[in-house]
């Protein structure tokens, strides 16, 4: 008697003293994050815990009842507990021997939902089991505790849960799992390793556990004989291995992350939140862009050539598509991260920042080579001189000294603000901003900060920062809408004439091979000195694309069957490639006409190379809104006070050039290399 007071006195003590946990452990009701590419439906990849959590009402009641026969028959009858099951794992815990476990549903579900009660085999710990398991049966409903238990458990297959369960052996959502199927759910629960993939000697223990679930129904009235006799063992979905997501898709999940973590999101809310994440990706266009690269660049191609590609909405800023690289190779992505000298691309934010202030398409420069700045010459490509001709002609052929000469015009200041504008950040910009070749593409850029600042000509003049990220729901079903303001950074006026004198680079300059043959294109080549890097950028008016070619090692782009290379050469045919899949179905847009009565007359008379009449451009009348340009046949001196370290620029793209009117020795000019994380790679046939 006195000890059965003692007993009791005890259950008393160890009653008051153990409260139920305030929280629930974090593991326990972690939710993965499930990320979507921009339609919203098709899954790019799956971060964290896999786990749904949902309401006992979506679990088929077959389903309920498999469970509730197999692990616990009296759940809805009991305290919370099993006395004979408890003496029993009392008794294995005090031996050391394995002895059939006695846990209910009810302490299982204790011991795997609630904080500061762990997995390890104690008195202490399986007292307090107990006793939180008879105050949860007394404070909360049976359904409430059968949802929390069918909600924690682990499957196997990866799968926590028991909508993650029928998603991975089924392939179903829960609420579409038959009799058979959700009897085999059950009897997993016993043994989730064994039974996840089950062969040979597992497969017959999990087809015996399977009718022992079945078996149980029967007894328990869930299940008629005649009905249990129906029965056949399921068909399990093939296990997906849970290796990391292979190739753009790391490059995308970086992205994404990113992203999120400057919204604010952390990595715990990533992968234990529950997250859904709409990505700006589109599965048809990123398909595109890695078929455009590995089936445009010969067999051959060195390993220590790396290929970006990027693709962005004028409209929305929305990054649709890029390519990275091989993930194998360089976790380091082409089309985000690297970062390489711009090179003849970049004369484009010269040409708006001239437009902009007071200049227009006529303003005579000088084209001659080699053109002297502070300590350093600088020579067009081939040495070609060009004499004093229009931005139009400029631009066409690239020609570095007539950059030169509209950057002393214009001011680089304002160069460098308009970069700035359309999405480059001050920091690859200002270290170069005061060198006179500042103009001609020495700061470094990425491939999608190259096709973000290009998608504001296609705008029309406003600029919206590239972003990955569409919408985000959280757990709660509140969904967030991603949208970013566009900031006018130059006029309509500037877009549209800086977008014809781009067509004319594809029509007949540097850049014919990224003609689409059913739609017009602007555009803009880029070759740094010595072809460390190579590029080409341009722009329908739906779609705004950037494509970069460079070397590890800063070493010249070599190619073969292609040599030395420009911009015009692969990277335009990358671009021409990727855009004509792109723009496959879409309505052809016009771009707006350039400003012929305000900006542009036909070069009568250039006095350099070309001298032959634009086709189809009307002779601006005398009449006109504003005075013409009264730019000296000969350019003005150049200022040679040296600006602070001088930077020497990239030389410009060769393709589609005139004949040079007088030879020019003129040395190369030695440029920094590009700005870009370096990693070891070998000089076999891969596509980078």
């Amino acid at each position: 008697m006195t000890l059965f007071l003692v007993g009791i006195g005890l259950f008393g003590v160890a009653w008051v003293l153990t409260p139920i946990p305030d929280a629930a452990q974090e593991q326990a009701v972690a939710e993965g994050s499930v990320i979507y590419y921009r339609d919203g439906k098709t899954v790019l990849a799956k971060q964290g815990v896999n786990r749904k959590n949902i309401e006992l009402e979506r679990v088929p009641e077959h389903v309920r009842d498999a469970v509730i026969a197999i692990e616990n028959r009296t759940f809805y009858e009991d305290t919370g507990i099993s006395l004979e099951g408890t003496a029993r794992a009392l008794w294995s815990t005090i031996t050391g021997k394995q002895v059939q476990g006695g846990s209910t549903i009810t302490q299982q579900m204790v011991r795997n939902y609630y904080s500061g009660l762990s997995q390890e085999r104690s008195i202490t710990r399986k007292i307090k089991e107990i006793m939180v398991a008879l105050k949860v049966d007394r404070s909360r409903s049976k359904n409430w505790v059968l949802q929390q238990y069918l909600n924690t458990i682990y499957f196997g297959r990866g799968a926590w849960g028991i909508q993650a369960a029928a998603q991975a052996y089924f392939g179903k959502d829960i609420s579409e799992i038959d009799i058979s199927q959700g009897a085999y759910l059950a009897a997993v629960i016993q043994q989730p390793s064994r039974f996840a993939d089950p062969k040979g000697s597992d497969l017959a223990a999990a087809k015996a556990r399977w009718q022992a679930v079945i078996d149980a129904m029967v007894e328990t009235g869930a299940l008629a004989p005649e009905e249990a006799a129906r029965q056949r063992f399921p068909k399990l979905a093939k296990a997906k291995t849970t290796l990391a997501p292979k190739g753009q898709v790391n490059y995308m999940l970086d992205q994404v992350r990113e992203e999120l973590h400057r919204m604010g999101y952390t990595d715990e809310d990533i992968n234990q939140g529950g997250l859904k994440v709409t990505t700006t990706f589109d599965k048809r266009l990123m398909a595109a862009a890695e078929k455009a690269v590995t089936s445009v660049l010969p067999d051959g191609t060195p390993g220590k050539v790396r290929t970006g590609l990027a693709a962005v909405d004028p409209a929305t800023g929305e990054v649709l598509a890029f390519y990275g690289g091989r993930y194998q190779a360089s976790q380091y992505d082409n089309a985000f991260s690297a970062k390489v000298q711009a090179g003849s691309t970049f004369k484009m934010y010269a040409l708006a920042a001239a437009l902009e202030n007071g200049f227009d398409l006529s303003t005579r420069v000088n084209g001659n080579s080699p053109m002297r700045v502070a300590s350093a010459e600088v020579p067009n490509s081939g040495g070609t001189s060009y004499g004093v001709i229009n931005l139009v002609t400029a631009t066409r052929y690239s020609v570095n000294t007539a950059f030169v000469d509209l950057g002393q015009k214009v001011g680089l200041e304002k160069v460098a603000k308009i970069a700035k504008a359309v999405g480059i950040p001050a920091r690859q910009i200002d270290p170069h901003k005061s060198a006179a070749t500042f103009p001609l593409g020495v700061a470094s850029v990425s491939a999608v900060q190259q096709a973000s600042g290009f998608s504001a000509f296609a705008a029309g003049g406003v600029h919206r920062p590239a972003h990955v990220i569409r919408s985000v729901t959280d757990s709660s079903g509140k969904t967030t809408e991603i949208t970013v303001k566009g900031k006018r950074v130059f006029s309509e006026r500037t877009a549209a004439d800086a977008t014809y004198a781009m067509t004319e680079v594809v029509r007949s300059g540097t850049g014919t091979a990224a003609r689409l043959w059913d739609r017009p294109v602007a555009g803009k080549t880029g070759t740094t000195d010595k072809s460390a890097a190579v590029w080409f950028a341009g722009y329908t008016p739906q779609l705004s694309t950037a494509v970069n070619m460079f070397r590890d090692d800063n070493q010249p782009v070599v190619v073969p069957g292609y040599g030395t290379l420009s911009g015009g050469t692969l990277p335009a045919m990358i671009w021409q490639e990727f855009m004509n899949e792109a723009m496959k179905g879409k309505p052809v847009k016009e771009f707006p006409a350039p400003s012929y009565g305000y900006g542009y007359r036909p070069p009568i008379a250039d006095n350099g190379p070309v001298e032959r009449r634009e086709e189809n451009v009307p002779i601006v009348p005398e009449n006109r809104s504003s005075p013409p340009d009264d730019t000296p046949t000969s350019a003005p001196p150049i200022e040679e006070t040296a600006p602070p370290e001088p930077e020497p620029e990239p030389e410009g793209d060769g393709e589609n050039q005139p004949p040079p009117a007088e030879p020019d020795d003129s040395p190369d000019i030695n440029v920094p290399p590009p700005d870009i994380r370096q990693d070891v790679g070998s000089d076999g046939p891969q596509v980078r």
